[in-house]
């Protein structure tokens, strides 16, 4: 039996921010093109689980679009305790240990779908095996950063990369185990 993969899909800004000092995203409206999702629609077909923190949940709730996740089993990361909403539990416990429990069933994908601190952790914890960026050809100057300072140095293995005529380039990384 393989052991399920755990990915982070996700966009940012060329200096590294993926919201804006005030928690906007509206920079990622920049590279909106009609039929183009980059990928998302292909890659999210592989997913049955997604963990995000609360603050990422919260952004997508305020949105008021009904829940993307609502189709598949959901981890939201929180201090504070709340009744499961449908498929969506809130995970008051260690983040890597969910994924430790979670890569332990047979599954899909495991989508890490942010934020930064669920991020950081994971990637502290070398719980994340691959990463699929978006470049947004802006900058911001300054907001919440992907990733930060302090972390575990970690090779990559490029495995794919293009480049869209919105200016957004993706790359998409396989993290080398033992890095």
């Amino acid at each position: 039996m393989h052991a399920r993969s755990t990915h982070l899909f996700i966009a940012a800004s060329l200096d590294g921010f993926i919201a804006d000092a005030n928690d906007d995203l509206s920079f990622l409206s920049k590279v909106e093109a009609p039929g183009e999702d980059y990928g998302y629609t292909a890659f999210m077909e592989k997913v049955d689980t997604v963990v995000m923190g609360r603050r990422t949940y919260d952004k997508v709730m305020s949105m008021g679009i009904p829940f993307p996740h609502a189709d598949r089993s959901c981890y939201v990361i929180t201090r504070t305790p709340r009744a499961a909403i449908g498929r969506t539990i809130f995970h008051t416990g260690d983040p890597a240990a969910l994924i430790r429990e979670l890569r332990a069933k047979p599954g899909g994908i495991i989508f890490v779908d942010g934020g930064a601190q669920v991020v950081n952790r994971l990637l502290q914890e070398r719980m994340i095996d691959g990463i699929t960026l978006s470049i947004i050809p802006v900058l911001l100057g300054d907001g919440i950063r992907l990733f930060s300072e302090g972390g575990l140095m970690q090779d990559l293995e490029l495995l794919d990369h293009r480049a869209y005529p919105s200016g957004l380039v993706q790359l998409r990384y396989r993290i080398k185990p033992g890095s």
